[in-house]
């Protein structure tokens, strides 16, 4: 039996919806990559719409960035783009497939001012992962017959 002071979802809910909620709060003040995945799932619990808005308006955020990203932010950055990634294929592609493709497409674009943004001996180890979503996940966007 695990103990009750272990980190399980199930120690977890025995704290309540208003300490959790009090614990998030506490725990993402003073980190933007918590606040945003909070917001996305705050604008997914509100319907996929919001969830596309949010994730359109990061990408765009993303894209308008001129920064130079240095080897300590990399990991930072890719973070942030799997983040929108699976929002995208993990919950809008269930509700609406055409705009999820759509979203994808606008990942897809980043592609080139994310790389002029990074080292180039960095570049190698991720250029891959840009073609990634619409190569694994565009068959599953079709529609039926």
């Amino acid at each position: 039996m695990a103990a009750k002071t272990a980190l399980n979802a199930k120690n977890l809910e025995a704290l309540g919806p208003e300490r959790l909620a009090e614990l998030l709060i506490e725990i993402s003040t003073g980190n933007a990559a918590a606040k945003r995945r909070l917001r996305l799932e705050l604008a997914g619990a509100q319907s996929p719409g919001e969830l596309a808005k949010e994730v359109r308006k990061r990408l765009a955020t993303i894209g308008r960035s001129r920064s130079f990203v240095d080897w300590q932010g990399i990991r930072s950055l890719a973070d942030d783009l799997e983040t929108q990634r699976r929002a995208v294929v993990e919950t809008a592609a269930k509700a609406d497939p055409t705009e999820a493709l759509d979203l994808l497409w606008r990942f897809m674009a980043l592609a080139s001012s994310v790389f002029k943004r990074v080292p180039g001996d960095a570049r190698g180890a991720h250029s891959h992962s840009a073609a990634e979503p619409v190569h694994i996940y565009v068959p599953k966007f079709r529609k039926p017959g």
